[in-house]
């Protein structure tokens, strides 16, 4: 079993896994270590990974790429909508207000939600894994942006389920990059802290992180972020840039046809990479759209100019982060800078402007989330054994819950989760009600969530309240934050007669409800605050759900959550079915390929083996019939069988194969049979050399039965050697082996021949002791 960690990047995905001598990324199926995150459908089966990438000018209608951006989101949200001007898919709002993808596969239209999508990409890199490990893995840790919602963690949970696996941990990119970090340094002095600043400028975002190292725990103190600053950005840059350059020079509106902007997109990231190594570079598309080739020239001057105002934003989060960490520039000991989008050498001009110092390329800037990944996925998992290393996240948007009588206040501004605070993170709230009631979740503050996001998390039936008998109780609410960073009405709890030992506090005059809040603090274990290993008060217990205690009776409360946005259980188990159905498809147009691709070349390799190799092992006639059913099937490959069952190509192969084997087995048998004379002989030779230190009797036997191997072999190649080779041998290899080992077994039990002489003597019927048993008395002999 091993435990692997998942980078899902906007435009490319790392797997990274752990082994006894530490942590390795894995290659995909073109050697590489990063494979693009694309789903492509093309008419009968999923390409995916490289191969959707690939495929992706030929099917451009139907791949989907990008994924990330649409995961938890609404249609009607404007960013989304300037995401989707990006792809050439076809869309639509769900009846949740989400978005659904159409794609024409199978000759139909297929709608998918952009977690349907994502689950196929997980099982893709799934598999990947397996083959690389050989062995079947579920347990995973995969890096989410600080950025994502409660919704958008939920789509990632959905999607891994879907595909088959289990995640332990959703942990922020910047945390799982400041973890391999801290990991191995060994040079953290017992001083104080060291403040270290993670600034990752990825494909579309742009995530900044304040993170204190001590010797064997770290501790991140703010995060900050641009969900719409990244690498493509730059690009679009240039994209604009030469759209309206083309214009004017060519006369082509480049944003008319959707294939010359996947072009002229690909060409300028490539540009975008040569002018980080070079002062300028040139730019040419054969053929980009009405037969037209174009050029153009540009400096990295010219573009810097041209992407200031996205230069400019870099700074804002990095300002951000320090404010909310309460730091200086001063404080900070390192800058540490990666993401794919990071080699830009304006952003780290500015970085060192803003910090006073050389920003820091000591990690792999496209790996270090996997590896970070990874490395949490061996803390948390029980198969490896990790040194002791705290790691402490925070909350990214500060989280409130208000019932039906108002908000549950915790403090004056109703928050009960606050951003920044640490997680894991369990609170009680204690309710007086005498029936069913409800719990809306929620954003406190919109402004800390990213543009258009909607502030609604979840809302929770607590009841009906079997017991209340109409008189207020108190109900226990157990609400927490988990691994993930998800929000979760644990259980709740109805207390019924006797006192208990909270006491209840509230404003009778105010507007929030009557309640109290406990806190639960949790020791920390393998870095985490491990809420499944603190033993706590059940709300239920073996005997039916109700448990005694200090006079109080406790009664499980059912609690019933729904999720804005979410899929439903029967939803989950709806998709798992559809795509083991398609992964299904999948292997059945993969074996019709491998099954095609077998008769392809059989074909030619017989026809060429046919005039050369086995030619002097067939007939004129076999020949003739085999050259033509070869012609035959060829034509039929290229005419009527480019797109057969995998049935259809298997019956064409076994019938050339009974035309071939014949003529294949002359072949083969003639150079065995070589093998076997020699091999006969040298038995011959070596028995009537060890009959010497036989019993007389013994030895003439043996003897006896050599001659006549020998004679028979004679015999047998010398109508072998008369007869044509382009005919059935007169004596197989395979007799002859069969000479060799009866020989053998003579020679070990000599006993064996006299009773068979004896046998034949007398014409006695009986059979020959079995071999595994002694032989009789001389007094029981015939």
């Amino acid at each position: 079993m091993s435990v692997v960690g998942f980078d899902i990047g906007n435009e490319n995905c790392v797997i990274a896994v752990v082994r006894q001598r530490g942590i390795d990324v894995l290659l995909n199926y073109e050697s590489k270590r990063e494979t693009p995150a694309v789903v492509c459908f093309s008419e009968k089966q999923r390409l995916l990974g490289s191969a959707g990438a690939a495929s992706a000018m030929m099917h451009i209608k139907s791949t989907v790429s990008q994924i990330k951006r649409l995961i938890g989101r609404k249609f009607a949200d404007p960013d989304v909508d300037k995401e989707l001007k990006m792809l050439p898919l076809e869309t639509s709002e769900g009846p949740d207000g989400g978005i659904l993808i159409h794609l024409k596969y199978l000759g139909e239209i297929h709608v998918f939600t952009p977690v349907q999508i994502m689950s196929m990409l997980f099982a893709h890199l799934k598999a990947m894994t397996e083959t690389d490990l050989e062995m079947p893995i579920s347990d995973c840790v995969i890096g989410i942006p600080s950025y994502f919602t409660d919704l958008q963690r939920r789509g990632y949970l959905d999607a891994a389920k879907i595909a088959g696996l289990k995640p332990l941990r959703l942990i922020h990119d910047c945390t799982a990059t400041a973890l391999s970090y801290g990991m191995y340094k060994t040079d953290f002095s017992g001083t104080g802290p060291v403040y270290v600043a993670f600034i990752d400028v990825g494909h579309c975002d742009t995530q900044v992180s304040i993170a204190s190292f001590e010797f064997g725990k770290m501790k991140i103190l703010s995060q900050a972020f641009d969900r719409s600053l990244g690498g493509r950005d730059f690009d679009e840059v240039l994209f604009s840039h030469f759209a309206a350059k083309f214009k004017e020079e060519y006369h082509i509106d480049v944003y008319s046809n959707t294939k010359a902007c996947f072009r002229l997109r690909a060409a300028c990231e490539k540009l975008k990479k040569v002018l980080s190594a070079n002062l300028e570079a040139p730019l040419n598309i054969e053929c980009l759209m009405d037969e037209k080739d174009v050029k153009g020239f540009i400096s990295r001057e010219e573009f810097e100019k041209l992407a200031s105002g996205l230069l400019e934003r870099v700074s804002i989060p990095c300002l951000r982060a320090l404010t909310d960490a309460n730091m200086t520039v001063e404080k900070i000991s390192s800058v540490e800078l990666v993401g794919s989008g990071s080699r830009i050498p304006a952003i780290s001009t500015l970085l060192i402007s803003l910090f006073k110092r050389e920003p820091s390329r000591q990690l792999n800037a496209s790996e270090c989330v996997a590896r970070g990944c990874a490395l949490q996925c061996a803390m948390l998992s029980p198969v490896y054994r990790v040194r002791e290393y705290e790691v402490q996240d925070v909350i990214s948007f500060s989280i409130g819950l208000s019932s039906d009588e108002g908000p549950v206040a915790v403090r004056s501004n109703g928050v009960l989760f606050p951003r920044g605070q640490q997680f894991p993170s369990v609170k009680v709230i204690a309710f007086q009600r005498s029936n069913l009631f409800h719990l809306e979740a929620f954003y406190v503050n919109p402004d800390e969530l990213p543009p258009g996001t909607s502030p609604k998390i979840s809302c929770v039936t607590i009841g009906p309240l079997h017991g209340s008998h109409g008189s207020k109780s108190r109900v226990k609410v157990r609400v927490s934050v988990d691994l993930h960073g998800i929000l979760n009405i644990e259980s709740a709890t109805l207390i019924k007669d006797g006192t208990d030992d909270l006491v209840m506090e509230g404003n009778n005059n105010s507007n929030s409800d009557a309640m109290d809040i406990d806190p639960i603090p949790y020791p920390v274990a393998n870095g985490f605050e491990d809420i499944t290993n603190k033993k706590l008060e059940s709300p239920c217990s073996s005997d039916g759900g109700i448990r005694k205690d200090k006079g109080n009776r406790r009664v499980d409360v059912p609690v019933n959550e729904n999720i804005y946005g979410g899929m439903t259980k029967a939803e989950i188990t709806e998709a798992r079915e559809k795509e083991l159905q398609l992964a299904q498809q999948d292997r059945i147009i993969e074996q019709t390929k491998e099954k095609k691709n077998s008769l392809e070349s059989y074909v030619y390799d017989m026809r060429s083996k046919l005039f050369h190799t086995y030619r002097s092992f067939a007939s004129e006639q076999e020949r003739d019939d085999i050259s033509r059913s070869l012609q035959e099937t060829e034509e039929w490959l290229y005419e009527d069988g480019v797109d057969e069952t995998e049935h259809a190509y298997s019956s064409k192969l076994e019938d050339l194969k009974k035309l071939v084997d014949p003529i294949e087995n002359r072949f083969i048998d003639e150079k065995e049979r070589v093998q076997a004379k020699g091999d006969l002989l040298k038995c011959i030779s070596k028995h009537r050399t060890s009959a010497d230190s036989l019993p007389p009797q013994d030895k003439e036997l043996i003897i006896n039965e050599c001659n006549k191997a020998e004679q028979w072999l004679k015999e047998k190649i010398q109508q072998q050697e008369s007869s044509p080779k382009n005919t059935d041998p007169i004596v197989w290899s395979s007799e002859i082996k069969s000479k060799t080992e009866e020989l053998n077994f003579i020679n070990k039990c000599p006993f064996l021949m006299v009773f068979r002489t004896c046998q034949h003597i007398l014409g006695s019927k009986a059979s020959p002791p079995p071999e595994d048993k002694d032989m009789p008395d001389s007094s029981n002999d015939p």
